[in-house]
Order: C-alpha cells, then sequence, then structure tokens
C-alpha cells in the first residue's frame, strides 16, 4: 500500500456521507476508507451501513460497536462532572465526537491516510470538535468537510447520487435534523427554527408526554466511586445503567430540554433535548455528591463542573485543561459511593433517600433533639472572630457618617 493515498470517512450512512465517497475519489484521486461507530443511536444495523459504503465505492469499511466503550468512558466522565452546558443540556453530542475522532485517527494509522473527512457544515459544533480533536491526537492528519467546503446542497446531492447509481433509498424527509446515542438525543431545524414554535408530539421519541404519566417510579441506584454499579439491588455495567435510566426515566417525561444556545460558532440557535437517563442518573450523582464532598471541596468542583461542560462543549475534550480538571474531578470521586432513593414521575426526578458509609452528613451534629454533639457555646467565639473584619469596617464607616442606618440615612449618604 502507498503512503498517504487514502482517506478515512466519518461514515453515517446517510445520504451526504455516501455521496462524499465517490465525490472524494474524483476530486482527489484517492481511496476512500468508510468508519462507522455505534454509540448507541439505534437505526439501521451496523452490517447495513458496512455494506452501502461498501457499494458506495469505499474500499474499506469499517463499523465498530463503541457502545461500552462511550458509556464507560466518556458517558461516565460526563456524569462525574454533573455535565449541563448552560445549566440544562446534557452534552449529548458534544462527548461522542471525540471518541469518533479516536476511532477515525486509529483508522488513518492503519490504512495510510493523512485526511479524515466528516460530513459536517460550516454552521455547527460539531466540525469544530472533528477538527479540533484531529490536530489534538495527530497534528500531522488533515481535516476536510466535502458538504461544508465545496458547498454540496441536497438537490446536488440527490442528482450527483442517481448518476452514479449510488444506492440510496430517498424518502421523504424529515422536517428535523436529528442527532442521537445512548446519552440522548437532539433535535433542531425545520419549524424549531422559529423560537416561538412550540414543540409538536412528533419531536420526541426517547421520552412520553409528562402530562400523562405512568404511575410513579422508585427506584434505588448505588454509586461506586460516581459510577452507577447496581438499579434496584441488580448489578449493571455503565451500559446497562444508562439504557434502563432511559427506559424508565423517559416513560416519565423526563429529561425534556427546549433553549436557545450559545453555540460555539457564535450564534445562538433553537435546541430541542431529550435525556432521561442522563437527567436522572445526574440528579441522583449530585445528590450523593451532597452527602459526601467537603464544602470547599464540593464548591469548587460546582464552579469545575461548570467550566468542564463549557469546554467539552467547546470541543476541548483532549485539552489539556480537561485532562488537569479530569484529574481534580477524579479525585473528588473517591468518596462518592453511596445509594440514593428517587422517585420519578410526571417530569421529575426527586431524591428522597440517601445513604452512604463515606456520608460527611453526622446525625448528631445536625440534629435538634436532645443530646447532639455539636457544641454551641463554641458559636460565640466563631462568630466572633468570622464577623470581626465587617465589624472593624462598619466602626471606620460610623466615623466617616457612612454608616448602613445612621442618622435616618442611606449609606450613600442621601435621606430616605
Amino acid at each position: 500500500m502507498t503512503e498517504n493515498n487514502r482517506i478515512v470517512l466519518a461514515y453515517s450512512g446517510g445520504l451526504d456521507t455516501s455521496v462524499s465517497i465517490p465525490y472524494l475519489k474524483e476530486r482527489t484521486g484517492k481511496d476512500v476508507v468508510a468508519v462507522s461507530l455505534d454509540v448507541g443511536q439505534g437505526g439501521e444495523r451496523l452490517q447495513t451501513i458496512r455494506q452501502r459504503a461498501l457499494d458506495c465505492g469505499a474500499v474499506e469499511s469499517v463499523v465498530v460497536d463503541a457502545r461500552d466503550e462511550f458509556a464507560r468512558d466518556y458517558c461516565m466522565l460526563a456524569l462525574k462532572a454533573n455535565a449541563m452546558y448552560e445549566g440544562v443540556y446534557p452534552l449529548v453530542s458534544a462527548i461522542s465526537r471525540p471518541l469518533i475522532t479516536k476511532h477515525l485517527v486509529q483508522a488513518a494509522h492503519q490504512y495510510g491516510a493523512d485526511t479524515i473527512a466528516h460530513g459536517c457544515t460550516g454552521k455547527g459544533n460539531d466540525q469544530v470538535r472533528f477538527e479540533v480533536s484531529i490536530m489534538s491526537i495527530d497534528p500531522s492528519l488533515k481535516a476536510i468537510s466535502p458538504i461544508r467546503d465545496l458547498g454540496l446542497m441536497r438537490d446536488v446531492e440527490i442528482a450527483y447520487a442517481k448518476e452514479h447509481h449510488l444506492p440510496i433509498e430517498q424518502t421523504e424527509e424529515s422536517p428535523y435534523s436529528i442527532d442521537q446515542n445512548v446519552w440522548g438525543r437532539a433535535i433542531e431545524t425545520g419549524y424549531l427554527e422559529d423560537p416561538w414554535n412550540g414543540p409538536t408530539k412528533d419531536v420526541y421519541s426517547y421520552t412520553d408526554d409528562p402530562a400523562f404519566p405512568p404511575v410513579e417510579d422508585e427506584v434505588i441506584i448505588d454509586f461506586e466511586q460516581g459510577i452507577p454499579v447496581r438499579i434496584d439491588g441488580r448489578a449493571v455495567t455503565p451500559l446497562e445503567a444508562i439504557e434502563e435510566m432511559n427506559r424508565r426515566a423517559g416513560a416519565q417525561g423526563i429529561g425534556r430540554v427546549d433553549l436557545i444556545e450559545d453555540r460555539l460558532v457564535g450564534i445562538k440557535s433553537r435546541e430541542l433535548y431529550e435525556a432521561p437517563g442522563a437527567v436522572a442518573l445526574i440528579t441522583a450523582h449530585q445528590e450523593l455528591e451532597n452527602c459526601c464532598l467537603e464544602r470547599e471541596q464540593h464548591r469548587i468542583k460546582r464552579d469545575i463542573d461548570k467550566r468542564w461542560g463549557e469546554l467539552v462543549y467547546d470541543a476541548q475534550w483532549y485539552s489539556p485543561a480537561v485532562r488537569s480538571l479530569n484529574a481534580f474531578i477524579e479525585e473528588t470521586q473517591r468518596y462518592v459511593s453511596g445509594r440514593i432513593r428517587m422517585v420519578m414521575h410526571g417530569g421529575r426526578a426527586v431524591v428522597t433517600g440517601r445513604h452512604s458509609d463515606s456520608s460527611l452528613y453526622d446525625y448528631s451534629l445536625a440534629t435538634y433533639e436532645s443530646g447532639d454533639s455539636f457544641d454551641q457555646n463554641a458559636s460565640n467565639g466563631f462568630i466572633a472572630i468570622y464577623g470581626l473584619a465587617d465589624k472593624v469596617a462598619a466602626a471606620r464607616d460610623m466615623r466617616f457618617g457612612n454608616g448602613i442606618a445612621q442618622d435616618g440615612q442611606d449609606q450613600d449618604g442621601q435621606e430616605r
């Protein structure tokens, strides 16, 4: 095999990436290796997608069942970080792109390719995530996007597919752009581009209508060092935990998100998400952290979690900054082990019970009943020292006539 005579293509099996196979061959003279990953998105079988890539002209078609890897190494990191971009979005797409890129780079090394192609447009976040991840893993590789770089439109692609007899069956096009995996589902474009328009029922797939829920569902989740290991007493892998919570929380309509989102490329976008398992697991994990993390550690971690979510959303999964944050987050999970009881019903997941052998909650300190172990007399000295700086500053203000409540005046000296 000649060095660098191939291009690796991130292949989904759809029109864009199917047309890209012969198009890249014609434009570059290089053979195309198609790479497809199963990250729990459902739909067609990987072997069907593999054969379609070969029928479209790929010289090799690599298919990878990456569901366990995705759940274990990517979703669990997001869970430990309680990752919610802008406070509500569990990073459905953002955490899958680094994994896909990792396998694309591995294929490039295996098949002697110097270029990786993807099917992203120029307005989205994913083009940045793919290409920054590529250069972070192997800066010698080039990245291209035929759809973006050549401005290919759908009608042109369909005509090209017919002319070249590509095995692409054209059905009625969905009005929405959808990306999904085991961690959740993202929906955008079409009718939703007008932010005044409310979502219609056909938008949702992972969640049922929370307005008509079944009877409430009580679940007990056991965590070990931040990772769910048992549900209702049954041992589960990370993938099994997510799948079960997707099913049970989804039945209660939990995890629907509708927001105007700040994209990495600088525009605002109307986005809908449904991530029932992710939202339920993050809710449980956060409450266990409330029990097990020391106060200052917990305060810092909440800041770190927010920053981690922003950086990962912004294509920085493989960056030195995120690696450093990962080290801090991992350290905080040492004692995040225990059991959470949660009731799911009508779109809400509510924690009703917590138990952990490593909890910092001490009943004898917290109780207001007789026999508590808290020395209330110690509070006098604590308050005197804790408030000393404020007391000294207030005395100065009063000397200058700037007391907060001095002579019937406000702090700025104006009559009230």
